[in-house]
This record gives C-alpha cells, sequence and structure tokens, in this order.
C-alpha cells in the first residue's frame, strides 16, 4: 500500500515540472522573431479559412501569457494542432513515439546486461590487463560523438550494402510474413542501436566499476568475508546489491540522455523517432509540433524517473522505510 502512495506522490510531483518545461519552451518559441503559421501560409493544401482557425485556436492576436494559457487548455483536451505541413500533430507523434520506445527500451536493457557484468569484472580484476583494456576502450566510446560515430557507420553501410541506410523499414514491409517483418526490423535497428549502445555503455561500465571498487573496500564486505563466506556469496550477495542502487537513479536520465542523443543519431539514419521529428519541428519553426514533441519527451523523462524510484524502493528497503 505504501508504494502505492508513493506513486501517487511522485505523479503529482511532476506536475509543476511538466508546467515549467512547457512555459519555458512556449516563451522562448514565442519570443523568437519566426512567424509560427510561416509554414502553413506557404503550404497550397492549407485553406484561409484552416489558417484564421489556427490563428484565432493560437490567439496569435493576444497577449502572451493568454496564448499560452489558450495552448495548454488545448493540449489538455488533447487538441495539439496540425503541423507546417497540415497533418494532424497528434498524428505524427502516434507514429513515431513508439519508435523511439522500441529504440530506447532496445539500448538500455543491451546496456545494462552488457554493462554491469563488464564493470563487476573489471572491479574484481582491477590493475590486470583485462582492466586496462576496458578501460581504453570504454574512454574510446565515451570520447566518441554520436553523431561522428553515426556518419561513420553510415558510411560502412553504404560502402558493404551489409545494411539498410534509412527508415525502420523495407519497401516490401507489407508483404513479408511476421517473421520477416521481425527480422527486417531488426535489420534496421542495427545500426542506430550500435551507436547508442556503445555510449551508453562505456559510461555505465565506468560507473559500475567505480561503485563495485568503492564496495569491495567497505567494512561489511571485509566483515563477511572474516566469517568464512565464499567468494561468490560476498560479491553477488553483498557487494553486488549496494554497488547497483545508485545505478537505478540514473536509469531514469538514461529516457533523456538517449532522447537528446538519438536526435542527430535518427537523423543521421533517417530512423523514423522522436529525436529527429524534434529536430525536424524546430528547424522549420513548427510550433505545434515543437511544443507537444518537447513536451512528450519531458513525460518520458518523468516516466523514467518514475520507474527508477519505484526499482529503488523494491531494491533498498532503507528507501521503502523513508516513503
Amino acid at each position: 500500500m505504501e508504494i502505492y502512495k508513493y506513486i501517487v506522490k511522485r505523479i503529482l510531483q511532476t506536475i509543476p515540472l511538466l508546467i515549467i518545461v512547457s512555459l519555458i519552451s512556449f516563451f522562448i518559441i514565442r519570443l523568437s522573431p519566426v512567424d509560427p503559421l510561416a509554414e502553413l501560409r506557404l503550404n497550397p493544401s492549407v485553406s484561409q479559412e484552416t489558417l484564421q482557425k489556427e490563428s484565432q485556436r493560437l490567439g496569435l492576436d493576444k497577449p502572451i501569457i493568454i496564448q499560452y494559457g489558450k495552448w495548454a487548455k488545448s493540449f489538455i483536451k488533447g487538441d495539439l494542432g496540425i503541423t507546417s505541413n497540415g497533418e494532424k500533430v497528434s498524428t505524427k507523434l502516434k507514429e513515431r513515439i513508439p519508435n523511439t520506445i522500441l529504440l530506447t527500451i532496445i539500448v538500455i536493457f543491451l546496456t545494462w546486461i552488457t554493462g554491469i557484468p563488464l564493470g563487476i569484472l573489471a572491479a574484481l580484476k582491477w590493475k590486470t590487463s583485462f582492466d586496462r583494456i576496458l578501460t581504453v576502450l570504454t574512454s574510446i566510446g565515451m570520447a566518441i560523438p554520436s553523431f561522428f560515430f553515426a556518419v561513420l557507420l553510415l558510411i560502412f553501410a553504404v560502402k558493404t550494402g551489409w545494411f539498410p541506410i534509412g527508415g525502420l523499414t523495407s519497401a516490401n514491409f507489407a508483404d513479408m510474413t511476421f517473421v520477416g517483418q521481425v527480422k527486417d526490423i531488426a535489420h534496421h535497428l542495427v545500426l542506430p542501436v550500435t551507436v547508442l549502445f556503445t555510449l551508453s555503455l562505456a559510461g555505465l561500465q565506468r560507473q559500475m566499476r567505480a561503485n563495485m571498487l568503492d564496495v569491495l573496500d567497505s567494512d561489511y564486505v571485509k566483515f563477511a568475508r572474516a566469517k568464512g563466506l565464499s567468494e561468490f556469496k560476498v560479491i553477488y550477495k553483498h557487494a553486488l546489491r549496494n554497488a547497483v542502487n545508485p545505478l537505478i537513479t540514473l536509469l531514469g536520465f538514461e529516457f533523456a540522455g538517449l532522447l537528446s542523443g538519438a536526435a542527430l543519431t535518427e537523423y543521421v539514419f533517417q530512423y523514423p523517432g522522436l529525436g529527429r521529428l524534434i529536430l525536424e519541428a524546430v528547424l522549420k519553426s513548427d510550433i505545434n509540433l515543437v511544443m507537444a514533441s518537447l513536451m512528450m519527451g519531458a513525460i518520458m523523462l518523468v516516466m523514467g524517473n518514475l520507474i527508477a524510484d519505484i526499482l529503488l524502493i523494491i531494491t533498498d528497503p532503507r528507501i521503502r522505510v523513508k516513503s
């Protein structure tokens, strides 16, 4: 019962955060000299009646605070407006958000099942050749910019023809069997996942190594060894649990980090995700799309932090008591 109260409390605490994010984003975009309806005016498929309705909906003739109030009211009702191309913003988000969630979940899953064991091994083999080689490799992974690495892999894909260089599915995707569709999506995900996985793995492995080394030098681990417990129990029952807890807190920030890092990666590989959508919307000054995309990104970050907090309560009894 306590955990449900905590979840409700955390959700209520995120409401002011989302309001602040929307305020900052809205005012920055509105104070720019760019006409929010410039793209719509240049689009021949958008009628004057649509332009007038959109202008009235946004309240462009009203003070900026009233404009924000109109936008917030529409957002709460689910009316996200239309893009500069005349498409519904809600439709664009429904197309892109699942793709970003899929990419994020795969990267986080691969990062954790690889980074945690490597961090443990590096700590147990501290100052050995294995630890030094791993340190060099992770340093290189942390130093390579995601955009540069993505371009390198794109060139590699073009030269070899081993991987598709754009999109999430092939042209004949609808004609494939279910197994064929899964394989096709997996084939398209290889390059963007490799870029984001490499960058995320480096940081997680280094953090796990540092935490494990700190825990292994603690008094309670020394006491457990002095009691005659097996090395397996000392490492995986006592040390690992305390070393992993700080990493669980970072899990929520993985969503924000991947979303920002994925924007350029998605743009390079033409991956139809939310990060690429935000970047394209900013370049076009598409205010409806920018605001809706930013709010969805903020909600993803909040949900990631909430999941991390719940996992931390489950794994750490001390926090459970405090909450």
